[in-house]
């Protein structure tokens, strides 16, 4: 029997899990047990994902193998917990009561395999006021206090992309959530339900910003503190060119090297002086305006001024200290970034590129002793076709 196209690499080689297929959160979770050695199976749904993304270039289904089954036709729950049974885990992040409501829930998962880890992924959590509600990335920053500490004071709270929100606040919360109840289903014996809601996760990530206001060294303001903008040797500045660096001289040597190499070595005293922020900040400004990106670089290439241009996702990989790391890759003609973090004895890869929606329906029936899924590919004349690059999944 062929090795199943996944398995072999990584510490979580072995490690069976379900992802039923969503958008956000869920998906990039998936991925990163897959990128530590896990075997996920991606259960994609009858007429492709919710975003217009091509699944060949979707990169967070990489590692992955996919099957395509409609949980709302009659037989469609039971070929899921017929894979559910052979798992250690299970990811959906549907809104509360939908799994239930498809016969797929924590209760008929854990009747057919007790050891099951259940990890449930959505915005405002399975319980509260707001749970049922939708919502997207932005609005669970909000209202935890987050998305207000972002951006100029003169402006509105700047958007960070759905990275703070939707992966730091939730994917990495659920996947933290996951392997830990994973040790505790391997010592005990017994699954359990991970509740991953990003306004709780991201509520955690603010836990030493809440310790400073608690202890008066942190306004409750945008852009007037050390780590927010407000602080003239930690932010961003813009070039002569129209591009950007990005300065992070906290401590007195680093601050001391930074305004020496900036040409504002008079102003050393200023850095414990808050009341002179403003215009040290000013000057500073005036200083970078004079060169270009690429001119100031060169100035601080190889200092402790803790200064570093800022590049575009473009531009990044080529970086030669990430270059040299490693830290991108490119598969099958994607740029993407590497596995990450990085184990000494259990080493991780990109070993797959993005699963085209129901091709490993064959691979994944034998290797899972999952016969129905065959059966579901047949109904449908054998599993969908991989769509050509050039067309787009449906929205």
């Amino acid at each position: 029997m062929a090795a199943a196209p996944t398995a072999g690499q990584g510490p979580l080689s072995g490690v069976r899990v379900v992802e039923l297929a969503g958008i956000g959160p869920g998906p990039f979770a998936a991925m990163l047990l897959a990128d530590l050695g896990a075997d996920v199976v991606r259960v994609d749904r009858p007429g492709g994902p919710g975003l217009g993304i091509d699944p060949a270039v979707d990169v967070t289904n990489r590692n992955k193998r996919s099957v395509v089954v409609d949980l709302k036709a009659a037989d469609g729950p039971a070929r899921v917990l017929d894979l559910a049974a052979r798992a250690d885990v299970l990811i959906e992040g549907y809104r509360p009561g939908v799994a239930e409501r498809l016969g797929v829930g924590p209760a008929d998962c854990h009747a057919r395999n007790p050891r099951l880890v259940y990890g449930r992924m959505t915005g405002w959590g399975q319980h509260g006021p707001l749970a049922p509600a939708a919502g997207h990335d932005i609005a669970y920053l909000a209202l935890t206090g987050t998305l207000g500490m972002i951006g100029a004071p003169d402006r509105p709270p700047a958007a960070p992309a759905n990275l703070l929100g939707d992966y730091a606040g939730g994917s990495l919360y659920l996947v933290v959530g996951v392997l830990a109840a994973l040790h505790h289903a391997r010592v005990s014996g017994t699954g359990q339900v991970v509740d991953a809601a990003i306004v709780d996760g991201a509520a955690h990530l603010s836990a030493m910003i809440h310790g400073m206001l608690a202890a008066g060294a942190w306004q409750d303001r945008r852009g007037a503190n050390l780590l927010d903008g407000g602080c003239p040797y930690y932010g961003t500045y813009e070039t002569s060119d129209g591009r950007h660096m990005a300065v992070g001289a906290l401590e007195p040597q680093f601050y001391a090297e930074f305004v020496r190499l900036i040409g504002l070595g008079d102003r050393v005293a200023d850095h414990t002086d808050v009341t002179r922020w403003g215009e040290l900040r000013e000057a500073v400004a005036a200083r970078f305006r004079t060169r270009t990106r690429d001119e100031w670089t060169a100035v601080f290439e190889g200092t402790d001024a803790c200064v570093a241009p800022v590049l575009s996702l473009r531009e990044a990989p080529h970086h030669p200290h990430l270059a040299a790391r490693g830290t991108f890759t490119d598969h099958g003609g994607l740029t993407q970034p590497a596995p990450a973090p990085r184990f000494s004895a259990t080493p991780t890869a990109v070993r797959t590129g993005p699963a085209r929606p129901g091709a490993d329906t064959e691979d994944v029936a034998r290797d899972w002793d999952a016969p129905r899924l065959l059966a579901a590919a047949d109904d449908r004349g054998r599993s969908p076709r991989p769509e050509p690059l050039e067309r787009k999944a449906s929205s």
